[in-house]
């Protein structure tokens, strides 16, 4: 089969949980073959679903809305309602966003480590 794909897609093993009919409904999946522009996502039995739901992705504590382009048995094809939104899989997007504000905190915590201790050598010193 010829991929017909813009943005090539990644292999993914991502728990997802879609949500519709106002929130009120919800169904688990897994996430797989993610780009930017879209996703194929698996469901546990066939279902029926609206052709737009919000999509939960926990693991990147992401929420976006998708649209349905294809359906097939239990398996769904989705496309992102704002594909800018959503990170390149392969180039770490949202990972490589909050590993930097990670590094940024312990970098701060060392700081106050090295004061701290500065702070009670200075007052053993004077205690002596």
């Amino acid at each position: 089969m010829e991929e017909r794909r813009k943005v090539p897609r990644h292999k993914s093993l991502l728990r997802g949980r879609i949500f519709y009919n106002n929130r009120n409904s919800s169904a688990d999946c897994m996430v797989r073959d993610i780009s930017t522009h879209g996703a194929r996502l698996i469901f546990a039995d066939e279902m029926k679903i609206p052709d737009v739901v919000d999509l939960y992705i926990p693991q990147k504590e992401q929420t976006l809305r998708v649209q349905i382009v294809w359906r097939h048995a239990n398996e769904t094809g989705i496309a992102f309602a704002h594909p800018e939104q959503t990170a390149n899989p392969a180039e770490g997007g949202d990972l490589a966003e909050r590993v930097q504000k990670l590094e940024h905190e312990i970098e701060l915590l060392k700081r106050a480590l090295k004061r701290l201790k500065s702070e009670a050598s200075s007052s053993d010193t004077e205690a002596a």
